[in-house]
């Protein structure tokens, strides 16, 4: 069974405006809500979206008494057959795009945060870089260092809070669908900044509180008469705590030493809407600005 502690936000974690400004969503169970929530059991949570930097996020946040009982499953429940393939394209524009982007200067080195199964790391040595990765879950540690050959001595077993690294180390520190993940993202950024070289590059590629698909969702909820959206999924699969907007970056950056250098937004999935629709639908959002995925390179200033 799983045990949680549960904490109250009383700033929003990446701009520091105080919730008493957010918006309340609505709320969001531990478990797939479907079209008819209200007839299913369990613990809901307040799901909340800042009005200064649009991030989206549960008030309390719930904090399991043992991270295992989320990551600590098997890879290969976690991921389909196809991705322990080799594929040279993997992961080549966003390190592409950090060489143009980082003016640090020496040895190219970089981390890669939630390394999983090692595929970052791999590309990131074939493209030229001293690689390093910080995985929490053994099970995923264990297939990058058995089956993917990574070299154990490069990827940590640990969270990022409980590890530091000598300051002014990386070029290029990336969280590949990670930052949605970790309990304060924004305290984690400000760690990789010491870690980052002056003139290096923080990559994240995180769920965007702006995607179009939820909105008709919630729409739906509403004329139902229910309180319950569709936004994050604290307590269950994929466990996502955070969903971030470029003013969440932006803010961010201005009070924490960075600056953005470059961002993009891919459209993702389109769930529950006929197939015919799926294309029409993806178009829309790369056109609006509204698509699942945001990812955002960020610049050290100094």
């Amino acid at each position: 069974m799983k045990k949680y502690t549960f904490i109250e936000a009383p700033n929003c974690n990446m701009c520091g405006n105080h919730t008493r400004d957010n918006k309340i969503i609505g709320i969001r169970m531990n478990r797939s809500q479907g079209f008819k929530p209200l007839k299913n059991t369990g613990i809901s949570l307040t799901i909340v979206k800042c009005n200064s930097c649009k991030l989206i996020y549960s008030d309390p946040l719930p904090i399991p008494n043992d991270i295992h009982d989320h990551y600590g499953i098997p890879p290969e429940e976690y991921w389909a057959d196809w991705y322990f393939e080799p594929s040279p394209d993997y992961f080549k524009f966003q390190i592409s795009k950090a060489k143009e982007l980082k003016t640090s200067e020496g040895e190219l080195r970089a981390l890669d945060i939630g390394s999983g199964i090692g595929k970052c790391m791999i590309a990131l040595k074939e493209h030229g870089f001293d690689a390093y990765g910080l995985e929490p879950s053994e099970p995923f540690r264990n297939m990058a260092i058995n089956k993917m050959g990574v070299n154990p001595d490069r990827v940590e077993h640990k969270m990022i809070e409980e590890v530091d690294y000598p300051e002014n180390h990386f070029d290029f520190v990336t969280f590949g669908a990670v930052l949605e993940h970790l309990y304060n993202p924004g305290e984690n950024l400000q760690k990789v900044n010491k870690w980052l070289k002056p003139g290096g590059i923080v990559h994240a590629e995180v769920p965007s509180s702006e995607w179009l698909i939820p909105h008709f969702y919630n729409f739906f909820y509403r004329l139902i008469g229910s309180s319950f959206t569709s936004n994050l999924s604290p307590m269950h699969e994929p466990f996502h705590l955070f969903e971030f907007s470029m003013k969440s970056f932006e803010k961010f950056a201005e009070k924490n030493n960075f600056e953005i250098a470059f961002y993009y937004r891919t459209p993702g999935k389109v769930y529950y809407f006929p197939t015919f629709t799926h294309n029409f639908m993806k178009k829309l959002m790369m056109k609006t600005g509204t698509g699942m995925q945001l990812c955002v390179f960020m610049r050290k200033l100094k």
